[in-house]
């Protein structure tokens, strides 16, 4: 595979490879990117195909106003979606879109996931936010671009940063995710499903589950992303 974007592809193939290994996917739903910032481009999964036919050079390259720079296949119906976040949070390097079983049906109960456990804290302070469904006349028009349109304005709405709360529920539609790369956007993807199912078991246990209490949320959270930070190696 001759290509000026070989590594760039071949991150991208992986991080799609992952998911479809993690069961976030379904047949050829859901998608990753891994974008290039140098030279202002991304690479995407092709729309349609099989996991198990999924080859490197088959990703496609595509620049942040969704022009093809390079590949034989349409890209994912999501590309317009990727671009717009790309464009507008200069600081992630990957993003992911899932159908996964347990993040899609908060997303069509239309709610926020909220923060009962350590778990959860582990990764972000917040409630993981889910915007609502898109008005009629998005949906209408530029529908995939609106998407990340959508995204932003939940963010904004609710005052998170994208650094700090990596990922997203879009109201009666599903996940999305981001990170410093496709790998870790992955990472992030996989970590909504399980806290996604982990709360929704907790409410049929206890309809009436109390939050996590704030002093652990920043315990948890602070000693793994905190400035004294000690978990890991």
């Amino acid at each position: 595979m001759s290509s000026l974007y070989k590594d760039l592809k071949q991150e991208c193939y992986e991080a799609n490879m992952q998911l479809n290994a993690l069961n976030l996917v379904v047949y050829t739903f859901g998608n990753v990117s891994a974008v290039d910032r140098k030279n202002g481009v991304f690479a995407i999964k092709p729309s349609g195909v099989p996991y198990e036919d999924l080859k490197p050079e088959d990703i496609v390259i595509v620049d942040f106003d969704n022009n093809i720079i390079e590949g034989t296949m349409r890209p994912s119906s999501d590309t317009k979606t990727h671009a717009y976040l790309y464009k507008n949070w200069p600081n992630i390097g990957g993003v992911a879109h899932t159908h996964a079983t347990y993040s899609v049906a908060w997303a069509q109960s239309q709610r926020d996931i909220p923060i009962f456990g350590t778990t959860h804290a582990d990764h972000l302070t917040a409630d993981i936010p889910c915007a609502p469904p898109m008005a009629d006349a998005l949906i209408e028009g530029n529908y995939e671009h609106n998407t990340g349109i959508q995204i932003l304005d939940c963010f904004k709405e609710k005052n998170l940063s994208y650094e700090e709360v990596e990922m997203v529920l879009i109201g009666n539609h599903g996940p999305f995710a981001w990170g410093k790369n496709a790998a870790k956007a992955v990472y992030n993807s996989k970590v909504l499903e399980v806290v996604a199912e982990m709360a929704y078991l907790t409410l049929q246990i206890n309809p009436n589950a109390p939050r996590l209490k704030d002093s652990l949320i920043k315990k948890h959270y602070n000693r793994k992303h905190g400035k004294d930070s000690y978990y890991g190696q």
